[in-house]
């Protein structure tokens, strides 16, 4: 389903693809963080990328939630987006032989895979809003502020340490 599908005809439809796309993202996201989690040689790196699984599912549980109380059937659509993303991680990853300069890769594909899910969640709670569906975005806003938190956790221990090692 393209983005103009003659399936999407009002906001409703486009929130209702919009939630069904990042529930895609993030089962495709809980399946490869395990891979980076054994990719990263930094600890601090593992454990964050550990802690990040375990929001995951919760964000998973949470996409269900909206699901349920928007009254429409929790179903992911394909999302070519984050499957480009997370490919071009993997490829990336799959290449360099050095650890720091890998920390440093999966640190930046991480990020991407962040900044993705930022604007799907900041996007999905203005239109629960806009629908008078306060509720939803509520629990959306949950989501959001975690990814958010993450990306900012993963930039600090890239500008504190990551990216020095590797540049050295």
């Amino acid at each position: 389903m393209g983005l103009f599908s003659k399936d999407i005809k009002t906001m409703d439809d486009l929130f209702v693809h919009t939630l069904r796309d990042i529930y895609y993202a993030e089962q495709q996201i809980a399946k490869n963080l395990p891979k980076m989690v054994k990719k990263a040689t930094d600890a601090e790196l593992k454990k964050g990328f550990e802690m990040h699984l375990e929001e995951t599912r919760g964000h998973i549980v949470r996409v269900e939630q909206v699901f349920e109380m928007h009254g429409v059937k929790a179903k992911a659509v394909n999302c070519p987006a984050i499957d480009g993303i997370l490919e071009e991680a993997e490829e990336i990853a799959g290449d360099i032989a050095d650890d720091q300069v890998l920390d440093a890769a999966l640190i930046a594909a991480a990020q991407a895979v962040e900044h993705y899910e930022i604007t799907r969640y900041g996007t999905l709670v203005e239109w629960a809003k806009k629908l008078g569906r306060s509720d939803c975005a509520a629990v959306l806003e949950k989501n959001l502020k975690e990814e958010m938190a993450t990306d900012k956790k993963l930039t600090g221990l890239a500008e504190r340490k990551i990216n020095l090692m590797a540049a050295e």
